[in-house]
């Protein structure tokens, strides 16, 4: 059997095509970006024309056909070719055999029956397979059973047998078949990494050169993570910051004295499967036929806006809380003097080179790093001092009794920093070092500040009352309407226990309510961030209780109507010491207007009453009437009752018409007079 499979073998190798000088080409390059794509830059050295052969995965040929460039400064690019998506499918296509048949010399024989072959050794045989059949066979001395291979061959001699395991070798007679069966094996060596393709590139030029070939695939993302040690002193103003870079190698090859670069930014990116094969469908056409007719898609904060209107409503004096703050602070003893500086972290061994660009920052490595295939890799790619100032931040969302400790982190550095986890770490006046808790850093360009915060702060002790108003701030008559000005007030109300011994910086994050104003307090370093308020205060230290007020006001536009108007909500207004002498006195004009109207509406009321009491009585005499008897002194009597209130009923109906004639006329004075308000 190892002879005939040293025979199919050879006839494989009979088969192989010869192919052209080809170079492969050396990883000289790595650009990672924090969006999940690598840069892949290699270099080859090449003379006159030249192939050059990169493998890649199968899954990044999509990324390779949409990206890859070629930098040669002496020749051109004569293009790319590489394996379908499916070879081995594509190989097998057109044979009489598929990749199974090649498991065994026995399978490919079984497949293909009817073939000539020519079987060598002790006994020599030529014919066609008829058969091929599994045989067992004891072996001497009940040593067990073994299995043999039996072929049954059409001769000119007739049926013959032989078995395969015992043929020292075996040949096809027809040279095509010899020739597919090579192809074959060649196909499956060329195949062997199935999730990989060779990518045959061509290059044109005359000389020595040196050509570099790069693309753009899927990577890891690479990751940032931090260390900020607070000094023993908590006044200092800066603090040690060592950011390190932890970078996966999953690139399926060993980079070895790569130029590694790092970029942290946010670039867009696509994705388009360039290697799968599409096909247009067009519509199905019928035959023409006559009559049938065929018609035809935390991150920073800024500024917040110190021009803020003042309201016209009387806001309570912050001079003595500020007098009484200024007391607080002088009082405090001098802070001690600061300790000697403990031993810092160990510093990086070398200094990585950051840079800004437009939309990204850029960490260049200064030498040449070596990853092996699926092993990670972390150093230091920030090691600085950074302005770091103590605070604590107070988000009722997150905690509402207590503040959380915090940090402002300043840029000011030459390059921004990307995003991470910031683990921090504090100093005692012995130099003893303890974790403290752990922080989050978004995206950090330069000259920015951000507020980490990193444990709750059980020192500081708040309790917040809320509470809305609302008041009218002016009004003015024109055109026949009150137009009022009401101010909508909420505020809220901090009381605030600092720690006994210590100061601290409170920052209040309030909720900005929009269309509102910030009236209170007029500090110009309260900052806006992503909606909030981030309100500074100082707490001197000492156990006594402080109270912080912040007022946010709307100022509303409301239109009545003088005419249509309740006489109630006007004698309101016309008492409203927000207005103006001259607008209360229109105003209490007005209502005597109404007044008078409503009066002469009462008596159209009256008379409305008396004459329904008339007719009512009526009914009730006609009813009598119905039953008395003819003639009688009772119905004459009603009779004459009723002749009686039809005379009381004409002399209501003059009243009415006169009181509806008055009722018009005090109508029209309050019209005529609030036309001419304004």
């Amino acid at each position: 059997m190892r002879l005939l499979m040293n025979v199919v073998a050879l006839l494989g190798l009979i088969a192989f095509p010869s192919f052209a000088f080809a170079q492969d080409l050396s990883l000289k390059r790595v650009m990672l970006s924090s969006g999940g794509l690598g840069y892949f830059e290699y270099e080859a050295s090449v003379d006159g024309d030249a192939t050059l052969k990169l493998t890649v995965s199968l899954g990044q040929v999509d990324d390779v056909l949409k990206s890859l460039v070629v930098y040669d400064d002496k020749g051109g690019v004569g293009g790319l070719s590489l394996p379908g998506r499916e070879p081995l499918a594509q190989a097998f296509k057109d044979l009489p055999f598929d990749q199974n048949s090649l498991g065994s010399p026995a399978e490919l024989l079984q497949t293909l029956k009817g073939a000539q072959v020519t079987v060598g050794g002790s006994r020599s045989i030529s014919g066609r397979i008829v058969s091929v059949e599994e045989d067992s066979i004891a072996l001497p001395d009940n040593k067990g059973m073994v299995k043999r291979t039996r072929v049954t061959l059409y001769t000119d001699r007739g049926l013959q047998q032989f078995i395969l395991e015992e043929a020292e070798n075996l040949q096809f007679a027809d040279a095509a078949l010899r020739d597919k069966v090579g192809q074959a094996l060649v196909a499956i060596q060329g195949n062997r990494a199935k999730d990989a393709r060779t990518i045959d590139l061509t290059m044109r030029g005359q000389g020595k050169r040196t050509v570099r070939v790069a693309y753009i695939v899927e990577a890891p993302v690479w990751k940032a993570s931090y260390r900020l040690t607070l000094g023993a002193d908590p006044a200092a103003a800066r603090s040690g910051l060592q950011g390190w870079a932890i970078v996966e190698n999953m690139s399926g090859q060993d980079w070895k004295d790569v130029d590694l670069t790092l970029v942290s930014g946010r670039p867009v990116a696509f994705h388009q499967a360039l290697y799968n094969a599409y096909y247009v469908t067009r519509p199905e056409v019928p035959v023409e036929i006559a009559g049938r007719l065929m018609p035809g898609i935390d991150r920073g904060g800024v500024a917040a806006d110190q021009q803020r209107a003042k309201s016209s409503l009387p806001m309570p004096a912050s001079a003595p809380y500020r007098a009484q703050q200024e007391r607080s602070v002088g009082a405090m003893a001098p802070p001690p003097p600061p300790p000697a500086p403990p031993a810092e972290m160990a510093a990086a061994a070398e200094q990585i080179e950051a840079s800004d660009a437009a939309t990204q920052v850029i960490f260049k490595f200064p030498r040449a790093v070596s990853v092996e295939n699926g092993r990670t890799l972390s150093i230091p790619i920030v090691d600085r001092q950074v302005p770091a100032a103590r605070l604590a931040l107070y988000q009722a969302d997150t905690a509402a009794r207590n503040p959380l400790a915090a940090i402002r982190l300043t840029n000011d550095g030459e390059s921004g920093l990307p995003p991470g986890i910031i683990t921090l770490y504090e100093r005692d006046r012995g130099g003893y070092v303890s974790y403290v808790g752990d922080a989050r850093l978004s995206g950090f360009p330069v000259g920015e500040t951000r507020l980490l915060a990193y444990a709750l702060d059980e020192k500081v002790i708040i309790e917040r009352d809320v509470a809305q108003t609302d008041r009218v701030a002016s009004g003015t008559i024109a055109n026949g309407a009150l137009r009022l000005s009401r101010v909508v007030r909420q505020t809220t109300v901090y009381r605030v226990r600092g720690p006994a011994k210590e100061p601290r910086q409170l920052i209040v994050v309030q909720r900005r309510l929009p269309g509102w104003t910030l009236t209170k307090p007029e500090s110009k370093d309260v900052e806006l961030s992503e909606g909030n308020y981030r309100i500074p205060f100082q707490l001197p230290g000492g156990d006594q209780t402080q109270t912080f007020e912040v007022v946010q006001e709307q100022t509303q536009q409301q239109e009545i109507r003088l005419v249509e108007s309740a006489a109630e909500q006007i004698r309101v207004y016309a008492q409203a010491r927000e207005f103006d002498a001259k607008t209360r006195e229109a105003l209490t004009r007005v209502l005597q207007l109404q007044q008078a109207a409503a009066d002469v509406q009462r008596k159209v009321a009256q008379v409305d009453a008396e004459r329904q009491a008339i007719v009512q009585e009526q009914a009730r005499l006609r009813e009598n009437l119905a039953r008395v008897p003819a003639n009688s002194d009772l119905q004459r009597r009603y009779l004459a009752t009723l002749d009686k209130q039809e005379t009381n009923l004409e002399a209501l109906a003059k009243r009415r018409a006169d009181a509806d004639k008055e009722v018009e006329a005090a109508r029209n004075a309050l019209r005529t007079y609030v036309s001419q308000l304004g």
